[in-house]
């Protein structure tokens, strides 16, 4: 009777564990798992174990708030489940190989505070649901193939610390409603397509720390300021400098 109830106890625990996240929640990490080969991550899922034990997700209150599966063999496309992760304060998927576009249903996590899909091969336009991600404080999409333009919708990410969208094939001009992200402290625009001029002075942005627009098909160079002090004073046409105050 006693190794009875003791099973029956090891069932319920084993129970509860899955019935720690939302079925919606489980079912979104399960397609990311098998749309990015999650047999060959380098840290793989066990997907019959509770959920609290799978490599880089991070559970509170019963709701996934963090994803870390930087630099582990993540190859394929992002699903559109992705966006059913409603809780997500913090996504790292860089340094993989993840192809395809950056779903539209990524503008579902409100509460996303960090995103970092670079390094990988993404391809496609940056979607206009980014601008729904109002948490938004950090935005790193480098070193990609992302092609298209910067969507002027990036007006509404008001808390964004900083945008990184360095070495990809981003062509147009860089629109001005840019100017409406007055808390950034890095612009990272470096080796893309873009074409124009600067549309903003660097007066616009009083926590401003690093500045890149460097190689790309603007009318003219502009300075580059890398973690250097408060830009504010400073002549953006005077040429290519590099400065490095840290």
């Amino acid at each position: 009777m006693k190794t009875i109830k003791l099973s029956l106890l090891c069932l319920f625990v084993t129970a509860m564990s899955f019935a720690s996240v939302t079925t919606s929640e489980k079912a979104a990490l399960v397609a990311l798992y098998n749309s990015t080969n999650g047999s060959q991550w380098t840290h793989a899922w066990d997907l019959s174990s509770p959920i609290e034990s799978w490599y880089g997700v991070t559970i509170k209150n019963n709701q996934v708030v963090n994803l870390s599966l930087e630099f582990n063999n993540l190859q394929g496309i992002l699903p559109q489940e992705l966006g059913d992760l409603v809780y997500l304060k913090h996504i790292n998927f860089g340094l993989n190989k993840i192809t395809g576009s950056i779903p539209s249903t990524i503008g579902k996590l409100n509460r996303l505070e960090t995103l970092n899909l670079s390094m990988n091969i993404l391809e496609g336009s940056i979607p206009t649901s980014i601008s729904d991600l109002s948490s938004l404080q950090i935005l790193e999409l480098g070193s990609n193939k992302l092609t298209g333009t910067i969507p002027t919708e990036i007006s509404a990410l008001s808390n964004l610390v900083k945008l990184s969208l360095i070495d990809n094939k981003i062509s147009g001009e860089i629109p001005t409603e840019i100017m409406a992200l007055t808390q950034l402290e890095e612009i990272v625009l470096a080796n893309n397509e873009l074409t124009g001029d600067i549309p903003f002075q660097l007066s616009y942005f009083p926590k401003l720390k690093t500045f890149m627009v460097s190689d790309n098909k603007l009318n003219q160079e502009y300075i580059s300021v890398i973690n250097g002090n408060n830009p504010n004073m400073m002549d953006l046409n005077s040429g290519s400098v590099i400065t490095d105050n840290d």
